[in-house]
């Protein structure tokens, strides 16, 4: 009987966070609940697409739009439950052994990780709390948490939508039943250490309630990038 899962990662120009992420679904692989590894390239110049190639990964190359490219990976995925990942996230040590007791008794019901990130200091750790708090008071986690969705219930949702932000908050809007796993996805820090912690914390908070409010998010993406 094939693994039961797939993991699907976008990607652009990711070459330094990769490895970190597939070293860290190695114990997956090993608990036999891996099936493939899909890679969904925005068109990368460095050696992102290369190092997927050599850890043997499926490799679906498209334009550079999150939603876009998740969609594209999760059409080429073969697998029962699909475990969606950014490339700079990493699942921390004994994520394998909460996830197959998820899948043997969480009733077929969508997930999600608890956030960390891997930096150190107040504001990590304070970031990291509120987007934990959101996902359990809203069942409403993003992306960056990682999501571990039934095929089933992902196409019956509709999947992702093809657009450039808020492609997670979309799809997490039309999941029913969503929990949390004790277990940990460890995501970088970078942007919010270029940015500052509370700019880029208010920020992402006022594009989350512009998009709820009905913002184009192509618009949004647009005003997110300046």
């Amino acid at each position: 009987m094939p693994a039961p899962i797939s993991v699907i990662v976008p990607s652009l120009n990711a070459a330094e966070e990769l490895p970190g992420c597939l070293a860290a679904l190695m114990e997956g692989l090993e608990a036999g609940l891996i099936r493939e590894l899909v890679l969904s390239d925005g068109g990368s110049q460095d050696a992102t697409v290369s190092l997927a190639e050599e850890a043997g990964a499926t490799v679906v190359v498209g334009p550079a739009s999150r939603g876009g490219q998740l969609r594209r990976g999760c059409a080429r995925a073969k697998g029962d439950w699909l475990l969606i990942l950014h490339a700079d996230t990493q699942l921390q040590e004994g994520w394998s052994r909460v996830v197959a007791e998820h899948l043997r008794e969480g009733q077929g019901s969508p997930a999600y990780f608890q956030l960390r990130f891997r930096a150190k200091g107040v504001m990590p750790g304070w970031v990291a709390g509120w987007a934990n708090l959101r996902a359990r008071l809203f069942a409403l986690p993003y992306g960056d948490q990682g999501l571990l969705i039934p095929r089933a219930v992902y196409e019956a949702a509709g999947g992702y939508p093809d657009q450039p932000l808020m492609e997670d908050v979309a799809l997490v809007n039309r999941l029913n039943g969503i929990v949390a796993l004790k277990a940990v996805a460890a995501t970088g820090a970078e942007r919010y250490q270029r940015n500052g912690w509370l700019r880029r914390g208010s920020r992402n908070l006022w594009t989350l309630a512009r998009y709820l409010l009905g913002w184009d998010p192509v618009d949004l993406a647009q005003r997110y990038q300046k």
